[in-house]
């Protein structure tokens, strides 16, 4: 008997561990709905998953897109009936300085993207995450969350502000069949953590494909946890 494909919607799925997660599911047989802001991008990613033999749902959209995050939303329940995974995983840097000298542009798309847009999708999403029978999200946020520091203002503020609603969603849907968890990537070898940290050698990180390895694992039937913060570092500890 042929696996029914498990429908994935990844965002942020261009570059970096997005990227990385959307060809791991597509690899392993699931249908990918890649959003990113890049169409040229996209259609670079749909290249390598029909040379596997797959195919994707491509969405070029800016998540600063209310309308369209909306109408992503009716377009899912319309054509599929059901979502299995989300992974929430794009975001932006914003401004890293002082916070008295980050402007009001920059500090607000921070916020915007990184935590606005994640509760746009939760709204337009979760009709349809709670018609599969396995629906699982995990939302991707940072180490600056936990133990913020100098100089991150913006961008450690959204991704605090991302886990306490996220943990909330996870504590109201808790006696559903929806499991929701958060993963901290931790420093990885992407562009943006090479814009973050410079002088940083990115040797020393592993790769976004090894950290989207994980980071699958938890849109997957088998993962039973709900409202969990989940260290890829730890996991490789764990794991020896």
């Amino acid at each position: 008997m042929t696996k029914t494909p498990r429908l994935v919607l990844v965002t942020g799925a261009s570059r970096g561990i997005g990227r990385a997660a959307a060809l791991h599911l597509a690899r392993q047989g699931d249908l990918v709905i890649a959003v990113a802001r890049s169409k040229a991008a996209l259609e670079k990613l749909d290249d390598e998953i029909r040379a596997m033999g797959n195919e994707a749902v491509l969405v070029p959209m800016d998540l600063k897109d209310a309308k369209g995050i909306e109408t992503l939303g009716k377009v899912i329940g319309e054509k599929f009936g059901r979502l299995d995974g989300f992974v929430a995983n794009a975001g932006v840097l914003g401004t890293l300085g002082p916070l008295e000298t980050c402007g009001p542009r920059s500090f607000e798309e921070t916020i915007e993207v990184n935590l606005t847009a994640n509760w746009r999708l939760i709204r337009a999403l979760s009709p349809w995450l709670h018609q599969s029978a396995a629906p699982r999200a995990v939302f991707v946020t940072s180490s600056v969350a936990a133990s913020p520091q100098a100089f991150w203002g913006p961008y450690q503020a959204s991704k605090a502000g991302l886990e306490a609603m996220v943990t909330g969603w996870a504590d109201e849907t808790e006696k559903m069949a929806l499991r929701v968890n958060i993963f901290d990537p931790g420093g990885t070898r992407t562009d943006m953590r090479a814009a973050a940290k410079p002088g940083e050698d990115p040797m020393t990180l592993p790769t976004a494909e090894a950290v989207a390895a994980e980071l699958v694992k938890l849109v997957s039937p088998d993962e039973t946890r709900t409202g969990a913060r989940i260290r890829y570092r730890d996991l490789q500890t764990a794991n020896g």
